[in-house]
């Protein structure tokens, strides 16, 4: 190890992941990936979760790779992160940039179909049923100014 040159950056899912991170712990970088997924990805491989991912070779971040695109048919159905996808109906597990194209997607289908979460979100307004009079007071100020 003290040989090797380290990594500062490793690629993996087309995300940039520190190289000084142990590997379960630089795993969480990438989005949809915990670590408890990052321990279940770690352990199919056979990697050390404790070791360095920048002193990693080149083949065992392939392994991580491939762990990483095999992983949704590894694991219970309740640890996927879209159970029962509105569209298709399959139990998806997302990663990555797909996980926020998903969600602009979904919010633009309930903006379309002018539902009320859907409206609220067009007005940044809260949409979970919280308290408006006092909180979330941002943007620019409307009502009543202070005289000079």
């Amino acid at each position: 190890m003290a040989d090797e040159e380290i990594r500062h950056l490793v690629r993996i899912m087309n995300t940039d992941l520190q190289g000084s991170q142990p590997v379960m712990y630089a795993l969480t970088g990438i989005r949809g990936i915990g670590l408890r997924t990052s321990r279940i990805i770690v352990d199919s491989t056979g990697i050390d979760p404790k070791e360095t991912i920048g002193y990693l070779s080149d083949e065992d971040i392939a392994k991580l790779d491939d762990a990483i695109a095999s992983f949704e048919s590894n694991i219970p159905t309740w640890m996927l992160n879209r159970c029962e996808d509105p569209l298709t109906g399959d139990d998806k597990h997302l990663l990555g940039q797909d996980i926020i194209m998903t969600l602009r997607e979904d919010l633009n289908n309930l903006k379309k179909v002018r539902a009320y979460r859907g409206m609220r979100h067009e007005r940044g307004l809260k949409v979970r049923g919280q308290r408006t009079k006092s909180t979330g007071r941002r943007g620019s100020t409307i009502g009543v100014s202070k005289k000079k």
